[in-house]
């Protein structure tokens, strides 16, 4: 460790020496990129993390002075790497200074990947309107490069994340137009029967039994197949229950059908806020009586 950590300043005190001295412009600034690379590499082999990441922003520079953006763009992103580690600031920063030089030079396929990280990196700090923000900014890049698994899987977590703090309609929108663009697709075509139960959820947690049936309606149009399947009797049943008023029938229902098909936590959450609601109803009711 302390070796590497020697070679790394060692490497690093002769880079900026290249770069006070006399040269050729280029040349100068080239020489001074190839030794702070090698100091940020020593650096992180130290696991001196938090220098590698200033090393490797130094490198960036050296590569802008070059116009180099497509080499300066990798620095930073390597340097986020290395902050991801010390600094979630340092880390977001580095990677949208990448996001920015790659934007520049049309790479927008590798600009979605890393406005994805940058998600996820938000989504780690649980900082979910910011998460949502990247998310839905890696899926236009994604869609724009007709790269449309990624782009839906970024939708997806963009309608995962609205749900969550109850922005239903932007939810309901997305699993609905992801459905509708899978059908015709044989690889996405068996995943369509999800998307539409995620979105019958979110119209549950509106609460409104009429917008319920009407969805169920339309999602029988859109797939003539759903009507058949356990998730489409899952949602029916459960309209019936809201319709009804019935704590009871609504419980019965949620534990067969995670009998059958275990539920993730996202629906347990939102099926949990159904059910309260219900419940507060029923409370309302008694008391009127």
């Amino acid at each position: 460790m302390a070796d590497q950590i020697a070679k790394a300043e060692d490497f690093e005190r002769k880079a900026e020496k290249k770069l006070s001295g006399w040269g050729l412009f280029s040349s100068k600034y080239e020489d001074a990129a190839e030794l702070f690379d090698k100091a940020a590499n020593s650096y992180k082999l130290a696991k001196s993390f938090n220098k590698a990441g200033e090393t490797y922003v130094k490198l960036a520079n050296c590569h802008l002075k070059t116009e180099s953006k497509h080499e300066a763009a990798t620095a930073y992103v390597d340097a986020a790497h290395c902050y991801k580690k010390t600094s979630f600031d340092e880390a977001i920063s580095c990677l949208e200074q990448g996001v920015n030089l790659l934007c520049d030079i049309g790479r927008l396929n590798m600009a979605a990947r890393y406005y994805k990280e940058i998600a996820e990196l938000y989504e780690e700090q649980q900082k979910t309107e910011k998460a949502i923000d990247f998310y839905e900014r890696a899926a236009d890049f994604f869609q724009n490069e007709e790269v449309t698994t990624s782009a839906n899987q970024c939708k997806q977590k963009v309608a995962h994340h609205a749900a969550l703090i109850e922005q239903y309609p932007k939810s309901i929108q997305i699993y609905e137009e992801i459905a509708r663009h899978s059908l015709n697709n044989n690889l996405l075509k068996y995943g369509v029967k999800g998307h539409l139960l995620n979105a019958g959820i979110c119209q549950l947690c509106k609460g409104d039994p009429v917008a319920i049936g009407n969805a169920l309606e339309k999602y029988e149009e859109l797939d003539p197949t759903f009507s058949g399947t356990r998730e489409y009797r899952f949602l029916k049943d459960i309209a019936a229950a809201l319709d009804e008023e019935d704590v009871a029938k609504f419980t019965d229902v949620v534990k067969e059908f995670d009998s059958m098909t275990p539920l993730d936590s996202w629906k347990t959450t939102l099926l949990l806020r159904v059910k309260e609601k219900l419940k507060a109803k029923e409370l309302e009711e008694d008391d009127l009586t």
